[in-house]
């Protein structure tokens, strides 16, 4: 199958981008447009992977100043059905959820319903009796975990800066990793009020505000937005954020045949990603807000515009300007306290705000990796990856589901985007 591309209309610029872009469009007049022969390179990227079976499809979205300039899909949802891939096909978009919850949270701190150093206990009292697990090796050098008291409190902060010390069951030392992988805490039946309880039983990996440790702190920071708000954490989604924007295919359970003929789906080759979504139905009364969100390349557009437009489309306020610049600062930086590990996923050059990567320096590598000082991104398990350039005034953004090849096919997908914008 052959794939099409589907290049912007003016029609497409009124739905994606909003009565924001004029004027950001007309300040940012000097940034260079892609080079059609360099997006051509991206499009023969993604037709061999494809074409060679590493991967079953993707979708890709280039927008500068509101406008798609590249949208092309490529190849099938789902090998068994072969249904072809198109932009309103629907994606497991897993991490890519945080950054979405995350300005939720923002949005109750900009109203004063929650602030950032509240305690998490003040909301989940669970909390007040969380340890730390210090690893120690006694004389007999068989090592052990010992629980020792928080310095402090784990915050509503560290739960945005993952600096909780809350982990994932795959990440930290062995004796960390054995303590969430035996506390079974996917077992049975649970929503985020239990899951929640269950993270706060579990020790730390780190002492609070010492170390960015990717790991359940946006689950957790759901529950308390249900808390807050007194709504379950996709009404609040839904009625503050997803409708407003106009994301009406994202949601954390598809509803009906129509939409699970949409979904795309790994090969079946890609275990690890294949286990997750027959996790993700099984436990379809947990609205993780960490990772259980599905979407469109078209519905995450808006929200990624919303962003790149300072934290507002078609003229509604999501974020007031310090709180957009606040999510959007390097909040682990010099001075901050925090330190950095293997486990360091925002990358090289990359500091981190209130649940965004946001690039701070070339970096260590040479030649410097592509980008631009002041981008926005997150990306995911399943392969989904976006960025906001406020400098190209640029959206980017793939939608593809593969746990195998992502470590490989994002960091290439962004190389080619930015290659394209290069004058030469």
């Amino acid at each position: 199958m052959m794939p099409k591309i589907i290049w912007a209309l003016s029609i497409a610029a009124a739905v994606m981008a909003g009565s924001d872009v004029p004027a950001r469009a007309q300040a940012n007049v000097a940034a260079p447009a892609p080079s059609p022969a360099k997006l051509e390179r991206l499009s023969q990227f993604f037709e061999n992977e494809v074409t060679t079976g590493k991967l079953p499809g993707a979708v890709v979205l280039i927008q500068q100043h509101g406008v798609p300039v590249y949208l092309k899909s490529f190849g099938v949802r789902d090998v068994a059905t072969k249904l072809p891939m198109t932009p309103d096909t629907i994606f497991a978009i897993h991490s890519m959820t945080k950054p979405i919850t995350s300005v939720a949270a923002m949005m109750l701190i900009d109203e004063g319903k929650l602030a950032l150093a509240d305690p998490v206990s003040r909301y989940i009292p669970a909390f007040a009796d969380t340890k730390v697990g210090v690893e120690s090796k006694p004389k007999d050098g068989n090592p052990i975990l010992e629980l020792v008291p928080p310095i402090r409190p784990v915050t509503i902060e560290d739960l945005l800066r993952h600096t909780s010390g809350i982990t994932y069951e795959y990440i930290g030392s062995e004796l960390i990793m054995k303590t969430y992988t035996d506390a079974n805490i996917f077992e049975g039946h649970f929503n985020n009020t239990e899951f929640a309880e269950r993270i706060a039983r579990l020790p730390l990996a780190r002492q609070p505000g010492t170390l960015w440790r990717y790991g359940h702190s946006t689950d957790v920071l759901g529950r308390v937005i249900e808390i807050v708000s007194g709504k379950s954490l996709y009404q609040f989604l839904k009625e503050r954020i997803l409708d407003p924007l106009g994301m009406t295919s994202t949601k954390f359970v598809l509803q009906g045949p129509a939409e699970a003929a949409r979904m795309a789906e790994p090969l079946p080759g890609d275990t690890v990603l294949r286990m997750s979504g027959e996790e993700r139905r099984r436990h379809a009364e947990w609205e993780s807000a960490g990772g259980g969100l599905l979407s469109t390349i078209t519905d995450y557009a808006r929200f990624a515009q919303m962003l790149l437009n300072g934290g507002k489309l078609d003229g509604k306020q999501y974020l007031s300007p310090a709180a957009f610049k606040q999510m959007t600062s390097d909040q682990i930086g010099p001075g901050s306290g925090v330190g950095r590990d293997y486990y360091y996923f925002p990358g090289d050059g990359f500091g981190y705000g209130y649940g965004l990567a946001v690039r701070v320096e070339p970096g260590n590598a040479k030649p410097p990796p592509a980008g631009s000082i002041g981008e926005l991104k997150w990306d995911s398990g399943s392969g989904t990856y976006f960025g906001v350039d406020p400098k190209l005034d640029m959206v980017y953004i793939l939608m593809e589901q593969t746990q195998l090849e992502r470590s490989r096919i994002t960091p290439a997908f962004k190389a080619l985007v930015y290659d394209a914008f290069e004058n030469k």
